[in-house]
C-alpha cells in the first residue's frame, strides 16, 4: 500500500471546518516564497536581528521583510525581542512551532533536491513540445 493511501486512511471520516479553514490559512500564509527563505534562515543561524535576515534572504525589501515576520510572529512562528539600547535592535527566532514547521518544510526541500534533473528535463520538453523558448 502506497503512503499516500496509508496517510489518507489516518484522515478522519468526517473534517472539523475550522481546521480545514485553519490549514488553508497557514498554508496561503507560509507557503510563499519568503517566509519559507526566512524559516530557513532563522533555522539555519539562530536567532538573528532584522538586518541579519535581510542579509540572509537576497532580493527581499525591507518592507516585505518587515510585513512577514509580522505575519510570522502573529501566527506564532517566530519571537521578536526588543532591546532597550540606542539604537535599539530586535531579534528574532524560530519558536517551538517554527522549528516544527521548518522540520516539515526540510522534506520538500528533500523532494526537489531529489527530483530536480527529472523537473528540469520535464520543463525542457514541455517548452520544446510547446514551441516556447
Amino acid at each position: 500500500m502506497s503512503q499516500l493511501l496509508k496517510a489518507r486512511e489516518a484522515y478522519p471520516s468526517e473534517i472539523d471546518p475550522a481546521i480545514e479553514r485553519l490549514v488553508q490559512d497557514i498554508i496561503g500564509k507560509v507557503a510563499d516564497k519568503w517566509t519559507m527563505l526566512i524559516l530557513e534562515a532563522l533555522e539555519e543561524n539562530g536567532t538573528v536581528r532584522f538586518s541579519g535576515i535581510a542579509k540572509l534572504v537576497p532580493g527581499i525589501s525591507q518592507k516585505m521583510l518587515t510585513k512577514t515576520l509580522r505575519q510570522m510572529e502573529y501566527d506564532g512562528l517566530v519571537s521578536r525581542v526588543i532591546h532597550p539600547v540606542i539604537p535599539p535592535h530586535v531579534d528574532y527566532a524560530l519558536t517551538d512551532m517554527g522549528r516544527s514547521l521548518s522540520e516539515a518544510f526540510c522534506g520538500v526541500w528533500q523532494w526537489a533536491e531529489a527530483h530536480h534533473a527529472r523537473i528540469e528535463q520535464a520543463r525542457a520538453a514541455f517548452l520544446a513540445k510547446s514551441g516556447k523558448p
